[in-house]
């Protein structure tokens, strides 16, 4: 995978790479991914956890969602606000849960104002990636949902909340990706395979 490609050309490979696993390599990387952060100390100290529903190849933390649930984590998924908004908020799950799709046809959690908090407010979010480099830097999807959420960390560097953990397949990673200004860095990448 050549890290000299633009950001669309990139965003392309990576999604077919990704997208190429069969369903046996999803899930036994989705089983490596849950026991790695299983044993994070930000993934056992941290409270409030945003996660996200896997799609498109996404390596999926449907299991760790589990798990912190176990634990008795509150846990978050992120909502997009209704078009031609650009906004995303993060929404506590509940019991009884009720969902709809945003539009991207992604399962979201039906928007209820009173169960969404600030995303400062978080302690870790885990959060998708089409590609990763080992110095932090993040391809998303292209939308800039997520660096939006999180544009107050590059103005206030001495920030730590929350957390932001990229999860990714191994065969994601790249030796350097192309940085714009509004790209928010990661604080790791954690994969199948290792953390970074």
């Amino acid at each position: 995978m050549t890290s000299s490609a633009s950001r669309p050309a990139l965003r392309k490979q990576l999604r077919q790479a990704r997208r190429a696993l069969s369903r046996a390599q999803q899930h036994k990387a989705a089983e490596r991914l849950k026991r790695q952060l299983a044993q994070d100390i930000r993934f056992l100290r941290a409270r409030h956890i945003a996660f996200y529903l896997a799609n498109d190849g996404e390596i999926d933390p449907a299991r760790l969602l589990q798990l912190a649930s176990r634990y008795r984590k509150h846990c978050y998924l992120p909502v997009l606000q209704r078009w031609p908004a650009t906004g995303m908020a993060f929404q506590r799950l509940v019991k009884g849960q009720r969902w709809q799709r945003n539009r991207f046809g992604i399962c979201e959690p039906r928007t209820d104002r009173r169960r969404q908090v600030k995303a400062w407010r978080l302690q870790l979010v885990l959060l998708p990636l089409v590609g990763f480099d080992s110095a932090g830097n993040r391809l998303g999807m292209g939308g800039g949902f997520y660096d939006r959420a999180f544009a107050y960390r590059r103005r206030q560097r001495h920030t730590v909340r929350p957390r932001l953990l990229g999860l990714a397949h191994q065969c994601q990673q790249v030796p350097q990706l192309p940085f714009a200004g509004w790209d928010v860095p990661l604080d790791g990448v954690i994969t199948d395979r290792g953390c970074y």
